[in-house]
């Protein structure tokens, strides 16, 4: 596993500089079970929000007016395996199934949060779909296992399933493979379709990325891809090249998550710098938000992801001041998972969470694929 690069920390002087200033708690949770209360609204509702709970080492579906938990994958443990998840970075529902990305934890002195192994680190490299009953009923990448070869990936960030890809119609799905240095579409058969960066490669220049953080298809048919450690967002061709960038006038430091927004423009998670921005095709700024102004914010909590819900609302994984929040139009706070600054595992407490969703709202992301249990 490659532990110069890790989501969310730009080089291992970040990480320790977060480390020295935060104070995380670690816990185990119950097996991966659906946890739906009887009487209660169904699961799929867009009042549920799905948010992958990085150091905690689960997937957690909560109730947006009772923040309790309805459904879970993960099982705490910090060793991949069919009913457990380690550094969980993204997850979107897919139909009744949830994609998730196993990204795993690196090696550090201290332990990261979420990972007793200080030397090897707690690696995962899994994409999975899981069902409703925390089965999982397709796999891309090897538990512990970092390749770059068939069924093989090195800290998967992010995996969003797309319905058409180059005229080609089943389970496709696309994966943010960081460490390889590459975004790759692959088919149910787990057989290669695309690939944008060179494998294993750093860099800048054509065909090359640097430390990938995430990718969304276009409806144009092109890709954006938030090239986090070359500071800008990049739309590119299926053909490989690039046709934008975007840089906010080359002050993006940490691209962590870039979306097309409906208007044309794109909502990038800027996270070095603290701050999500929209961005006009000019590359202007038109709109930004800080996550660390609040009293007792962590002075650098390093958002991850933010995501324009279809009522205008953005909401953003704020991940080091440990939650997940909902802004509106004037920047104010109109829902919040997880206190501020204060890690934990229990009612309404989070731990890193790196990525949040509204079940039923993908504005600004590619749309689910519509999949249901007799597809498998």
């Amino acid at each position: 596993m490659i532990v110069q690069y890790r989501p969310g920390f730009r080089t291992r002087r970040s990480l320790q500089r977060w480390l020295s200033a935060t104070t995380c708690i670690v816990g185990l949770f119950a097996a991966a079970i659906p946890v739906v209360a009887s009487g209660e609204e169904d699961a799929d509702s867009p009042r549920h929000i799905l948010i992958a709970d990085q150091f905690n080492n689960r997937v957690i579906e909560v109730d947006r007016r009772t923040h309790e938990i309805v459904w879970r994958f993960g099982n705490g443990s910090d060793k991949p395996g069919p009913d457990s998840v380690v550094g969980v970075n993204d997850a979107e529902r897919v139909g009744s199934f949830t994609l998730i990305s196993g990204t795993g934890i690196p090696s550090s002195s201290p332990p990261l949060p979420g990972c007793s192994d200080a030397v090897n680190g707690c690696p995962d490299n899994r994409v999975v779909l899981v069902d409703r009953r925390g089965r999982i009923v397709w796999q891309y990448g090897q538990a512990g296992v970092s390749g770059s070869g068939t069924n093989q990936l090195n800290t998967p960030v992010q995996a969003a399933v797309v319905n058409e890809f180059q005229r080609r119609r089943g389970l496709l799905v696309m994966i943010t493979d960081q460490a390889n240095e590459r975004v790759i579409v692959v088919d149910r058969a787990r057989r290669l379709l695309w690939q944008y960066g060179t494998t294993g490669v750093a860099g800048n220049g054509l065909n090359q990325l640097n430390n990938p953080n995430s990718a969304q298809l276009l409806e144009n048919g092109n890709v954006l891809i938030a090239d986090e450690s070359n500071n800008r967002a990049i739309e590119v061709t299926i053909h490989n090249q690039i046709v934008k960038e975007f840089t906010a006038g080359g002050t993006l430091n940490g691209v962590a998550f870039a979306s097309r927004l409906s208007s044309g423009n794109t909502l990038v998670t800027d996270s070095n710098n603290n701050r999500i921005v929209e961005l006009a095709p000019n590359d202007a700024i038109v709109w930004e938000y800080a996550t660390n102004t609040m009293p007792g914010s962590n002075p650098n909590p390093l958002p991850t992801r933010a995501v324009r819900l279809r009522n205008g609302h953005t909401l953003i994984s704020d991940q080091f001041n440990n939650r997940v929040i909902e802004i509106d139009r004037n920047k104010k706070i109109v829902f919040r998972q997880g206190v501020l600054n204060v890690a934990g595992n229990g009612f309404d407490e989070l731990n890193g969470p790196y990525d949040a969703k509204d079940i039923g709202d993908f504005t600004g992301l590619s749309s689910p694929f519509d999949l249901d249990d007799a597809d498998w």
